[in-house]
């Protein structure tokens, strides 16, 4: 698999962490990718991978769910188990998609099975520290902020590293969640909880303000179906518009904006009710909130 793998991707030795056990014979090799839990994100991201020629056979799908696994084997062709097992240590990557209060359990079930390998988290508000200790000290731990626009392949991820991660392992996560999204890095781990109220919750505000233009466009006497096509052809043509256009997103809508006219008795609507404020207050107190659940789940 040519598109995008560095070539020293093999998992590495606990007390070496710069020696890698399993070295890869070229760049073309597919490293070994386990994924424990197959939920949304995870799938996603297996589908993606695939996308871009991952051989089934070298990603493990664990998932407690036979309904899961069986999905996952006939969707993709990966390998399913039902737990995690000795087989773990030969996979170079693994990928924790289980879900936040889940997470202590699942790292405690592998810290014994772990050779130093790249461990990504997808959880939201668990720490690397938090992780860490679960893990019996492994440090090799990289933290993911995907959304759910990544089970379309069009997801914004944040990532986050411990300093033991190098550039080769960062190029690694950067490769496997970029299959489905956009990714930046941050120098900071406080820096997800911004992350997680900007691209982590992001989508829900998008669906906000269509829920509410549609139901305008209904109370217009527009049908269902006619408020859903007109509204979201809006929001994907003005995304692409915005996308492809080096001017900022003020210009285009000042552009739109005609002195006196329809657009600009809206927009004063919006100032007199304050709606920028309101929206600024809804995404402070997402990362508040997002830094709330973190120290909890710290704290056990």
């Amino acid at each position: 698999w040519s598109s995008g793998w560095a070539c020293s991707c093999g998992s590495v030795s606990r007390s070496n962490p710069s020696r890698r056990i399993h070295p890869r014979p070229d760049c073309e090799s597919l490293m070994k990718i386990t994924f424990i839990g197959v939920g949304n994100i995870a799938s996603a991201l297996i589908g993606g991978l695939i996308s871009r020629g991952a051989d089934p056979g070298n990603i493990t799908a664990i998932d407690p769910s036979a309904e899961a696994r069986a999905k996952c084997s006939a969707t993709f062709g990966a390998v399913a188990r039902e737990s995690v097992d000795a087989g773990l240590s030969e996979s170079d990557v693994i990928v924790l998609a289980v879900k936040p209060q889940q997470m202590q359990a699942t790292c405690g079930s592998i810290s014994s099975l772990l050779q130093g390998q790249l461990v990504i988290s997808v959880a939201a508000g668990v720490r690397l520290q938090q992780l860490s200790n679960w893990m019996g000290g492994h440090t090799r731990v990289v933290r993911a902020m995907p959304n759910t626009p990544a089970v379309i392949g069009l997801g914004a991820t944040g990532l986050f590293a411990s300093p033991e991660v190098g550039g080769d392992d960062r190029e690694d996560a950067s490769t496997i969640l970029g299959a489905v999204s956009v990714v930046s890095w941050f120098d900071a781990e406080d820096d997800l909880d911004s992350v997680t109220a900007i691209s982590g919750s992001g989508p829900a505000y998008v669906f906000y303000f269509i829920e509410a233009i549609q139901a305008a466009a209904e109370e217009f006497g527009f049908s269902s179906a006619q408020a859903r096509t007109l509204t979201l052809a809006t929001f994907k043509g003005a995304v692409q518009l915005a996308l492809e256009s080096t001017d900022p997103v003020s210009l285009l809508r000042e552009r739109v904006t005609s002195k006196g006219g329809t657009t600009a008795a809206a927009l004063a609507a919006f100032a007199h009710d304050d709606v920028a404020s309101s929206v600024k207050r809804g995404v402070l107190a997402a990362k508040a909130r997002s830094k709330q659940l973190g120290d909890e789940l710290t704290s056990t």
